[in-house]
């Protein structure tokens, strides 16, 4: 599974993490039930925003099902998201879209996994049937995924073209983003909604697109590979400012989209978007490579989520913890942030955000 938004039991509300396991379970099953068991590795974090954000918008029910026992939920079923939705199906879509540009990309770096001739084989296949696979469910949709091809294809030659400002790197995957995140206000029939989603998915795209440079920075110099922070001489310090900033803006759009229902949506798209920032650039473990990711992935897949690696913090505790799903983090309780939001208050790995402001949570 792959993405930022990864909200922990210990900083969230129930009510916050059923539902955002309802949309994530939902897709991992849309993706096993329309594309075969082995899509489920093109799951992807943020991708499912696309269902929350649908589904916020829609005056009319969202469909549901009742998923089977899996270990990653203690073996208990749950209520999740049906196959059949329309917000599920384009989360779907642009995840194995997106999964399958990284694969192709990787591969033609000469990267990890995917560009060994033999044990990459498999990879590069799943990438091809992945993208067919993807435009043929984002027809019926009425989603053109030129959009995210054309953005991988745009990333490629900016990366090989001298170096340039930061933002001009992270420009095609803001487009790409913004026009799936647009594209829910068409699903839903709220067609007022389009502008707001567009610059949310815009400013969210660049977001992730720097965190994930900043989590790779000090692997891809040590292997001599392309990072934007070390082509266009970006300090961490300008890398995080711009991820602040971008924050900012994303609140105000989500404050002007009409939602039905906007908890889940706040929640994810502008609390956990924050503390995704914080938690990338705290200080940490140097963290894997892809290569180490691509297995443990794969042993996780196979195993159905009960594989955890050795770097996974949750790797000694039992199926049934609470934090099974999440990475539980607390490097941004010393940075204030939005901690005297006292919704977001409670107690994190031994520790309480409260402690850093003077707000009264009670706690």
């Amino acid at each position: 599974m792959f993405g930022i938004i990864r909200p922990c039991v210990d900083h969230s509300c129930g009510t916050v993490l059923t539902a955002w396991r309802a949309h994530l379970c939902g897709l991992c099953l849309t993706l096993r039930d329309r594309h075969g068991p082995f899509a489920r590795m093109a799951t992807n974090y943020d991708g499912l925003i696309l269902s929350v954000l649908a589904e916020a918008q829609d005056s009319r029910p969202t469909a549901r099902r009742t998923a089977g026992p899996c270990p990653l939920r203690g073996f208990r079923t749950a209520d999740v998201i049906s196959s059949g939705d329309q917000g599920a199906r384009l989360a779907a879509v642009v995840s194995l879209a997106l999964a399958a540009g990284k694969i192709r990309d990787h591969a033609a770096d000469g990267d990890g996994v995917a560009a060994r001739r033999i044990s990459g084989a498999p990879l590069r296949h799943a990438a091809v049937s992945w993208s067919a696979a993807a435009d043929r469910d984002a027809a019926p949709l009425g989603f053109d995924t030129a959009v995210l091809t054309e953005a991988v294809e745009r990333q490629a030659a900016l990366e090989a073209a001298p170096a340039s400002s930061l933002l001009h790197i992270t420009e095609p995957t803001e487009t790409a983003v913004a026009a799936a995140f647009a594209h829910t206000a068409v699903l839903a029939g709220e067609p007022r909604n389009a502008e707001s989603l567009r610059e949310a998915g815009r400013l969210f795209g660049r977001i992730a697109h720097i965190i994930d440079a900043v989590e790779d920075l000090d692997e891809d110099r040590s292997r001599g590979r392309y990072n934007p922070l070390a082509a266009t001489g970006t300090s961490l310090a300008e890398a995080r400012h711009l991820c602040d900033e971008a924050a900012i803006g994303l609140g105000l759009a989500v404050r002007d989209l009409e939602l039905r229902e906007r908890h889940l949506v706040e929640a994810l798209l502008v609390d956990e978007t924050r503390r995704a920032v914080r938690r990338g650039f705290a200080e940490r473990v140097r963290p894997p490579g892809p290569a180490r990711k691509a297995v443990a992935g794969l042993f996780t897949l196979v195993t159905c989520g009960l594989y955890r690696p050795e770097w996974s913090s949750e790797r000694d505790s039992p199926a049934s913890d609470r934090c099974l799903l999440t990475e539980c983090d607390c490097s941004g309780c010393s940075d204030c942030g939005d901690c005297c939001d006292c919704s977001t208050c409670s107690d994190c790995c031994d520790c309480n955000c409260c402690d850093c402001c003077s707000c009264d949570c009670g706690s």
